[in-house]
C-alpha cells in the first residue's frame, strides 16, 4: 500500500485518477478541538464536543474517500485522531488492503480536549513511548495499520541513534507494518539525509511549501533511495490560504480561475520526488478546494512567479512556532 498514485501528463500537470489521487487526508485538524491551522476554530463551529467532531471527521473522511483519497495519517497526539480514524474503517467496511493508514508515535496529548492547554502535547521518543504508543494504536487501528512513524525525528534529538529502538522499529517492519519518520524545523533536510545513512526506513514526510523549500533536495534523495516522500503543511496551516495568502498566490490564483490553496498544493505536486500531498482540511468545502489543485495548469512561468514567496527555513519555523491554537 505504499506505491506511488496518480499521474501526470507530459507538460508536467497533476491529474486526478479516482481511486489513486496523490493527495492524502491528515487529520491532525479533525482529531481535536484546538490547533494552530488559521481560523481552526470558526471552521469548527461552537460545538466541538466528541461526538461532534467524531461526526465532522467522518463527513470529511467520506468526501475525501468518495473522491478517491486512499491515504490517511493520524498520529497518537491527535486528539482521538486514530478512534475517530478507526470507527470510520468499520463503519465504511473498508479492509487493511483498501486504503493506507499512516499514524504516529512520540507525542502524547495532553490537552484534555481544551482547545487552550499548556502544552498541548508532550514530545517523548524513548523506545518506552513507542512501545506503549505502538500497542494503544494498534488497539484502535489493528489490521489497518500500514505505516507506522516517528513523529517530529530530528537530528539534534538523537532518535535514529537508538539502537534498542531501531530494534523495534526492525521488528516492527518484519512483521509488514512500514516504517517511517517525519521531520520538522530547520533541520528538516539534515534528519533526512541521516535517515537514508541509518536506514531502516520506508517512508519520509516532510513539510514543503512555497515559502519553505529547504528540505527540497534531501527528498528528491529519499525519492531516490525508494522511500515514499508524503508531503505536509502544503498550506503552511493556513498561511497560503484564503484567510491569509499572500499578494502573489492570490494574484496567481486569479489569473488561472482557482483559489490560493490548490495553487499551493498544486506547486508541491508538481515536484518529482512527492508520492503524496497531505490535505489538512476541517471542513467538506476547505477538502473540495485542496483537490483542485489536482487539475490546476503548471507551467515554468507559474513556478517562477510562486519563487519570490521562499522564506529562510529559521524565519518560516519561527512565524509557525508564533500561530496561536484556535
Amino acid at each position: 500500500m505504499l506505491e506511488g498514485a496518480g499521474h501526470r501528463h507530459s507538460n508536467g500537470r497533476a491529474t486526478r485518477t479516482i481511486g489513486a489521487v496523490r493527495i492524502g487526508l491528515g487529520l491532525a485538524a479533525l482529531g481535536r478541538p484546538g490547533y494552530l491551522t488559521l481560523g481552526h476554530g470558526d471552521d469548527l463551529g461552537p460545538n466541538r464536543s466528541v461526538r461532534a467532531l467524531e461526526r465532522r471527521a467522518h463527513t470529511v473522511l467520506d468526501v475525501a474517500h468518495d473522491a478517491g483519497v486512499r491515504h490517511f495519517d493520524a498520529a497518537r497526539s491527535y486528539g482521538r485522531a486514530e478512534e475517530f480514524l478507526a470507527s470510520w474503517l468499520e463503519r465504511r467496511g473498508l479492509g487493511p488492503g483498501d486504503v493506507t493508514i499512516a499514524s504516529k508515535w512520540g507525542y502524547t496529548y495532553t490537552a484534555g480536549w481544551q482547545v487552550q492547554a499548556d502544552p498541548p502535547e508532550v514530545k517523548d521518543l524513548s523506545v518506552a513511548t513507542f512501545r506503549r504508543q505502538l500497542a494503544e494504536t494498534r488497539s484502535l487501528l489493528g489490521p489497518w495499520l500500514s505505516l507506522y512513524q516517528v513523529h517530529s525525528a530530528t537530528v539534534s534529538s538523537g532518535v535514529l541513534e537508538d539502537e534498542e529502538l531501531r530494534s523495534e522499529l526492525a521488528a516492527l517492519r518484519a512483521a509488514g507494518v512500514a516504517v517511517g519518520l517525519t521531520v520538522t524545523g530547520t533541520e528538516q533536510a539534515a534528519t533526512i539525509e541521516r535517515a537514508l545513512e541509518v536506514g531502516g526506513f520506508d517512508a519520509v514526510q516532510a513539510t514543503w511549501n512555497v515559502h519553505e523549500r529547504s528540505a527540497g533536495a534531501a527528498l528528491a534523495q529519499a525519492k531516490a533511495a525508494g522511500l515514499r516522500v508524503v508531503v505536509k503543511e502544503a498550506v503552511a496551516n493556513g498561511r497560503l490560504a484564503d484567510r491569509g495568502a499572500p499578494e502573489p498566490l492570490v494574484r496567481v490564483a486569479r489569473r488561472l480561475g482557482t483559489t490560493p490553496d490548490a495553487v499551493a498544493i498544486a506547486a508541491v505536486l508538481a515536484e518529482p520526488w512527492a508520492d503524496v500531498v497531505l490535505s489538512g482540511a476541517a471542513t467538506p468545502a476547505h477538502l473540495g478546494a485542496n483537490l483542485v489543485a489536482l487539475d490546476v495548469p503548471w507551467d515554468d512561468t507559474v513556478a517562477r512567479e510562486l519563487e519570490t514567496l521562499t522564506e529562510p527555513a529559521e524565519s518560516y519555523w519561527a512565524t509557525r512556532a508564533a500561530l496561536p491554537w484556535n
